[in-house]
């Protein structure tokens, strides 16, 4: 067995192999950028090698700085990760020049099937079944367009090289695919370093579910089920499952043979993972096949117990599979939410900064539930502007489907994040919404289910009332505890009110709260102070957690906390509220102070996200109409165009292309 091998890669995706080399008793080696110097993965490594500055396109892409940190270390085989040089086959013949193991497959297999348009001619050859489209390398706007229109949309626009939904875009319209095509090339580029795109059909309400595939050296193939995918915001998963709850035994089956033929088709060795449209009558189109571990992979790990890296680093040393098709089960449920610096209520743009505290979920098996979180950050960290958002992978697994979403609603609600914002909210809010819970899924779910954008999820009274519980329970500890630290500075020691004034968002209650029992019965009253409802609020909560755990009612509610101005706000299953505790002449007070009016933006653009200025697209003085144009911010390589919300006229320009921008920078204003 290896000795010693180096990863070439970088955050959670690289404390993962790492975690697997160790338990093999492999040495492992990190390399890190000028922005990864504190990274996880750097502390994690037995060794570590600096390759350059932050920028990918002159660090971790860079195959010739690779190969001497190799060479320095006596690494003799790279695991790539996923992203920047896994499916790059001159990466892979470097390696093999350089007499070092490449922790994958072959490279005639990377060329044919790590290249989209390839890998579509050689399907299509092996008569796979594949979406409609335009194989070859498109040339400019005018030609992809020309094809866009034959095809008929529609159409997706979609890069040659890499994944995780960078340079795609769906277009709908001639314009559309004009300013796809451009932003798809330029993001290409940026993140792979290969600036080919193609065109394909897109199709209306598919499932994405895909099929991983081991293969050795040896000739030996298998499935290792497959993982729907379907959940998913500019074409970016969020939201991982497996098994699928849409196919059936023969579906299964069937498309597990197709893809294990089409490996066997490329001599494929290692992990790797065919994926397919899948349409409302199971019929399933090869879309595309990754030869590398993809990031949902922990997932199919938890519902098998194989560990798919450990697979790969055996297969490189030349070892046969030891797993038959026929020792491959299915056992329970998984899912995995990718947890994101980026803020849902703002468009999901990026979110970069130090994050001030991060306190996942305890990871463990109890009661035939378990939590997994795969991570590459820790409490004091960056999040870079120059790397993908991925904060961790959160999984759940459980004995059925049910048993996990709740179980991950529970882990979400566990998380705490400040610093930078999260999609935390927006995951937990799909955990609960219906249609992800019967399993109705499309790769459209996101965009039909919430069209407007991500406003929170409205509270329902029975939790407002409980969670305006929880805050009263929360003031009791901590009003008890300022009680006892002035009665040391008096003879007359002070007591608590009888009664309180509950307010949450836009409505208000008067409460009295009784200990009993070692638990706080919190009533409710109304404005003759008669008794209408009544809490019972459990918890060894003290001030300083972040997170409240304890029953309400006999039931467990984990709620998020944080301490605002006046109360707390409390975040519970996608929804947040703003709880205040008073006394009921701190009330009376309170109502009587001006409301503080918002400073007028409206002739101003302003930067979304903390980002990199790649084009301004007005000059002071110019015109513009709704819709046009203004400017383009880059941030974690994804480029977003800012349009004109009204017909306006430039007044002033503030920003230049180059220029590095915080959030709510004015970019531009306007007369």
């Amino acid at each position: 067995m290896f000795k010693k091998i180096l990863i070439a890669n970088r955050g959670e995706i690289a404390c993962r192999v790492i975690k697997t080399a160790k338990k093999m008793g492999i040495a492992t080696v990190a390399v890190y950028s000028d922005a990864d110097a504190d990274a996880l993965h750097v502390e994690m490594a037995d060794e570590a090698v600096h390759i350059g500055p932050p920028a990918a396109s002159q660090s971790y892409l860079v195959i010739e700085k690779i190969i001497a940190a190799c060479k320095q270390t006596g690494a003799e085989a790279v695991h790539p990760g996923y992203g920047f040089l896994s499916e790059n086959p001159k990466f892979a013949q470097a390696l093999k020049d350089n007499g070092i193991a490449f922790i994958g497959p072959n490279i005639k297999a990377v060329e044919v099937m790590g290249d989209k348009i390839e890998s579509k001619k050689f399907a299509n050859e092996a008569k796979v079944n594949t979406v409609p489209g335009y194989l070859g390398v498109i040339k400019d706007v005018a030609e992809a367009t020309k094809i866009a229109n034959e095809i008929g949309y529609p159409v997706m626009i979609k890069a040659s090289a890499g994944g995780g939904g960078k340079g795609m875009r769906i277009a709908w319209s001639e314009k559309e695919v004009a300013d796809g095509f451009t932003s798809s090339m330029s993001e290409a580029k940026s993140s792979f370093g290969d600036d080919r795109v193609f065109i394909e059909k897109f199709v209306t309400q598919p499932r994405h579910i895909e099929i991983q595939v081991l293969g050795d050296k040896h000739g030996n193939a298998i499935y290792v089920m497959e993982r729907e995918c379907s959940i998913q915001r500019r074409n970016q998963k969020v939201i991982e499952e497996a098994p699928s709850p849409f196919l059936d035994e023969a579906t299964r089956k069937a498309m597990g043979e197709q893809s294990v033929a089409l490996a066997k088709a490329v001599n494929y060795e290692s992990a790797g993972t065919v994926e397919f449209i899948v349409d409302k009558d199971r019929n399933f189109y090869f879309l595309e096949m990754n030869t590398r571990l993809q990031v949902e992979h922990p997932v199919t790990e938890l519902i098998t117990g194989i560990d798919l890296v450990e697979q790969m680093i055996r297969v490189a040393y030349g070892e046969k599979l030891a797993i038959k098709q026929s020792d491959v089960k299915i056992n329970g449920w998984a899912i995995e939410s990718r947890v994101y610096a980026e803020d849902p209520y703002r468009n999901f743009l990026p979110s970069t900064g130090r994050l001030v505290r991060y306190q996942p979920p305890a990871e463990g098996t109890h009661d035939g539930l378990t939590i997994r979180n795969d991570t590459g950050v820790y409490e004091g960290g960056e999040i870079s502007m120059f790397y993908d958002p991925m904060i961790a992978k959160l999984c759940t697994h459980g004995p059925d489907r049910l048993a996990a979403i709740d179980h991950m609603s529970i882990a979400l609600d566990q998380f705490h994040i400040s610093g930078i914002q999260h999609n935390i909210p927006f995951v937990n809010a799909i955990m609960e919404h219906p249609r992800f819970r019967e399993g109705r899924l499309t790769t459209g779910f996101i965009a039909e289910e919430y069209p407007d954008g991500f406003h929170g999820v409205p509270l329902a009274d029975e939790r407002a009332m409980k969670l305006a519980a929880i805050a009263v329970f929360m003031n009791k500890v901590h009003a008890a505890r300022a009680v006892q630290i002035s009665g040391q500075l008096s003879n007359r020691p002070r007591k608590l009110p009888k009664e309180w004034v509950v307010a949450v968002d836009d409505w208000s209650r008067r409460v009295t709260a009784e200990e009993t029992g070692g638990a706080l019965r919190v009533v409710f009253l109304d404005d003759d102070g008669k008794r209408t409802e009544s809490h019972l609020v459990r918890s060894e909560w003290v001030p300083g957690q972040a997170v409240f755990t304890g029953e309400v009612d006999g039931t467990l509610m984990v709620v998020e906390i944080a301490r605002a101005k006046q109360g707390y706000i409390l975040r519970y299953r996608g929804g947040s509220a703003h709880a205040a505790v008073r006394t009921v002449a701190g009330h009376a007070l309170n109502q009587l102070m001006p409301e503080k009016i918002a400073p007028d933006t409206s002739k101003m653009l302003l930067c979304p996200m903390p980002g990199l200025v790649k084009a301004i697209h007005v000059k002071e003085g110019q015109e513009v109409k709704a819709g046009e144009a203004l400017a383009v911010v880059e941030a974690m390589k994804m480029e977003n165009i800012l349009r004109a919300e009204f017909d306006c006229t430039v007044e002033k320009v503030n920003a230049e292309p180059g220029d590095s921008l915080a959030v709510d920078a004015v970019i531009m204003e306007f007369a």
